[in-house]
């Protein structure tokens, strides 16, 4: 099983405060050390889209390389795929959306648009690439979404390495998570999950997930995160509630907990907030 930390990109995303370049480079490097296996480091998006994630490079500049760990970066189209593959990070991670209203507010394209530009990106990725698909079990704007839609768009990529099933608005069942990530995984393909705890289901989805065949989870450290695009979306699982929980469960991270415990309360003093976490308040 492979726990990713998205907490660089998708935690800081959403946050009122823009951490500077290094900032964050040095929040991979402090997640790294916990001992993460994968770590989304930056969006190579427009700055003036997500100011958050400007410097996409720098970041990636200032990461000091720890073997075992492998660094992704995330893109939305050729662009931002150009720009990922001029760093050394190891892994791609494209993102499309489930549905048309948010594939428009969030790439500005047509879910068939956004589907073409991921298959060109695969044919010309030089590394290996995840495809997360966006508002696969709920839209902010569409509601209810058709499994049967996320399965199709599924089957499109399974030239890709994984295929992750995105909770963007954290509205998902374990019933749901474990009906569509079986059905996913039934083509061959790795499967994995991406659940926000915004009605307090992330931790059971992500259960429900790995009990179905998913082997990859997301998850940021504090639990922050969110999305520019989707009203009202809260906070990621948080990665150290999520490794208790699995640690618990005889699930193997390799997650030094109490240095990622240590992770989120520097964050927290660096963002003069609590986070939605628990187990770093908790112990």
């Amino acid at each position: 099983m492979i726990l990713c930390d998205v907490g660089p990109r998708d935690g800081l995303q959403n946050e009122p405060d823009l951490l500077a370049p290094a900032v964050r480079a040095e929040l991979v490097n402090r997640i790294a050390a916990a001992g993460a296996g994968r770590i989304e480091a930056a969006s190579f998006v427009r700055d003036d889209r997500v100011p958050q994630m400007a410097g996409a490079e720098e970041v990636v500049a200032g990461i000091e390389r720890r073997g075992g760990v492998e660094y992704s970066g995330l893109v939305l189209n050729e662009q931002g795929h150009e720009r990922l593959r001029a760093t050394e990070l190891g892994r791609l991670n494209v993102t499309l959306a489930a549905t048309e209203s948010f594939s428009q507010r969030n790439a500005n394209a047509s879910v068939a648009e956004s589907a073409a530009r991921v298959e060109r990106i695969l044919a010309a990725a030089d590394r290996p690439a995840t495809v997360t698909i966006s508002v696969a079990f709920g839209c902010p704007f569409e509601g209810w979404v058709d499994p049967g839609a996320v399965l199709a768009l599924a089957e499109r990529f399974q030239s890709a390495d994984e295929v992750v099933l995105a909770d963007t608005i954290g509205v998902a069942t374990p019933r749901q998570v474990r009906a569509l990530t079986r059905q996913v995984a039934a083509l061959g393909v790795t499967v994995g999950g991406h659940f926000h705890n915004t009605r307090n289901t992330g931790y059971a989805n992500a259960l429900a997930a790995l009990e179905a065949g998913a082997t990859v989870l997301d998850a940021s450290v504090g639990g922050l995160g969110g999305c520019p695009f989707a009203p009202r979306a809260t906070g990621n699982v948080a990665t150290e509630d999520l490794v208790y929980l699995l640690e618990g469960e005889g699930v193997e991270t390799g997650v030094d907990l109490d240095a990622l415990v240590g992770v989120a309360q520097w964050l927290e003093e660096l963002l003069g907030r609590q986070l939605p976490g628990q187990v770093y308040r908790a112990g």
